[in-house]
């Protein structure tokens, strides 16, 4: 357990002090300029509470900017092989590999997750997917169809079909994993030959801005990936309705996801919507329960539990609940809280006082409603948005635990018997469908489980197995489309079917 002095220990580094001290701007074409928007957004350190940085936000017309920058860009991008875009791309996954420890400081900085978490997200999954796209530019391919139409057999036809970008792409991205969620857009766009206009996340601005530059340094012609920055419902909301833009991809709330989807219904813009989760996480009286406990109380406390995917809802088989319960107490009492920046943390703050207020009220209702306490830790004393790993057991469905996101370090757990059906109907009786995981011995129970449980990505024995070459996405109320793998970048480009009269064949 950390306490506060602590913090006192693990600042800033020189390197990180000196580029917090900069102006902090938008990228608009090829140049850094200051926002022109009347919000100027004080960005915070979640785990002192400090402010330490403050950018501004843009206006509408840097918005339009940016948009017409992009569409600039858009006619020679398109255009380039898909060869010439991998190779800037390639640049750009170096770039990213060269400066990921700088990155992860100031993702820490930002957002509180723990330095070491942050760094092994950059170096062993964000570059690795921008040379996954890189790979796809150049496989981009159509189709000949052995067609007839109008009264013409196929052999006086030729038909083929073109994958074509969809044209600007608008970004918004969320505050849990600013550099992945940046690199999730960024990557599949460029691969496609479509340009961007991203907005950060209003809490945590300053690592798109690191991103943005080191496209920049890699090659990136101008206009292709601009930045913005912004309150959602203002800069954000704009992006969404603006004239200019073909595409909106949003990773968030599903409440925020929805209104996404008014906002566009007036110009039928393409939407891809990764939204929010209730996982579920299954662990038969057969599972490895050695396995089992530990990956279960890190599939919900992992990133302080601000992780859409995290396995809140943990099933137990009544054989099995008690000596589960006591070993998720244990591994929670071990997961060491504290400021991100030490090493040593496993559990950093949450990332704003508004997110520990929502946080806090679902701890609150939990009690209120008769979910028994399992286990409550602590934190460190003086500053921080800190959040303990908390543990309910006797959570019934009818619960806010079991219905709604938390977003925060806190696990309901909900024992089952032998009814498998209606282990089923506990565990799709939620309005979401983004994630979940089964532990057992018995393939084929696991086989049956992973084919009825609704959502868009089942693991077996493993939790939230992520990889640039598998698809994820959610069902339900977690979304529309997929991101991840080859499906990723489907949603970027669109089908155009050519018909070719090749006249009548002599005999």
């Amino acid at each position: 357990m950390a306490d506060a002095s602590d913090a006192a220990i693990f600042g800033p580094s020189k390197a990180a002090l000196a580029f917090l001290a900069e102006a902090h701007g938008q990228l608009i074409g090829e140049a850094f300029v200051e926002g022109r928007g009347e919000t100027l957004i004080e960005v915070e350190d979640p785990a002192t509470e400090q402010v330490i940085a403050k950018v501004r936000a843009s206006s509408a017309e840097d918005l339009d900017q940016a948009v017409a920058a992009a569409r600039k860009a858009f006619k020679g991008w398109s255009r380039t092989s898909g060869a010439d875009r991998a190779r800037i791309m390639l640049r750009f996954a170096d770039l990213l590999e060269r400066d990921a420890d700088k990155l992860a400081e100031i993702e820490t900085l930002e957002n509180g997750m723990p330095i070491a978490l942050s760094g092994a997200t950059i170096k062993g999954f964000c570059a690795d997917y921008v040379r996954y796209y890189a790979g796809l530019a150049t496989k981009l391919e159509g189709s000949t169809i052995p067609a007839r139409a109008n009264g013409r057999e196929a052999l006086d036809l030729l038909v083929y079909t073109v994958r074509e970008p969809v044209g600007v792409v608008g970004a918004i991205v969320p505050w849990n994993v600013p550099v992945s969620m940046i690199i999730l857009k960024l990557a599949p766009a460029l691969a496609s030959g479509c340009t961007l206009v991203l907005k950060s996340a209003e809490v945590t601005p300053l690592t798109s801005i690191l991103v943005a530059r080191l496209w920049l340094e890699a090659g990136g012609p101008p206009g292709v990936f601009n930045l913005i920055h912004g309150l959602g419902h203002e800069v954000g909301a704009a992006l969404v309705s603006h004239p200019g833009v073909d595409k909106i991809t949003f990773t968030g709330s599903t409440a925020v996801g929805k209104e996404i989807v008014r906002a566009v219904s007036h110009d039928l813009k393409r939407v891809t919507l990764e939204l929010g989760g209730k996982s579920p996480f299954v662990i038969f009286p057969d599972a490895d329960l050695a396995d089992a406990i530990p990956s279960a109380a890190m599939a919900c406390f992992f990133l302080s539990g601000q992780n859409c995917m995290a396995g809140t809802r943990l099933f137990v088989h009544e054989k099995v609940l008690e000596p589960v319960l006591e070993g998720l107490a244990q591994t929670a009492a071990y997961l060491k809280v504290g400021p991100g920046l030490d090493p040593t943390t496993m559990i950093g703050p949450l990332v704003s006082a508004r997110q520990k207020g929502r946080v806090l009220e679902h701890v609150e209702a939990a009690a209120a409603e008769g979910a028994r306490l399992a286990y409550a830790g602590g934190v460190p004393a003086g500053p921080g948005h800190y959040v303990a790993p908390t543990i309910y057991a006797d959570v019934t469905p009818d619960m806010r635990l079991a219905r709604e996101e938390v977003f925060g370090p806190v696990l309901g757990v909900q024992s089952f018997g032998d009814d498998d059906e209606a282990l089923l109907s506990a565990i799709n009786a939620t309005t979401y469908g983004l994630s979940g995981s089964v532990w057992t011995r018995d393939l084929s129970r696991a086989h049956r489980m992973a084919r009825a449980i609704d959502s868009g990505q089942v693991g077996v024995n493993i939790h939230a197995a992520l990889s640039p070459e598998t698809p994820f996405g959610g069902n339900r109320q977690s979304g529309w489309g997929r991101e991840f793998g080859r499906e990723g970048i489907d949603s970027y480009l669109k089908t155009k079917a050519v018909s070719v009269n090749l006249g009548v064949i002599p005999a």
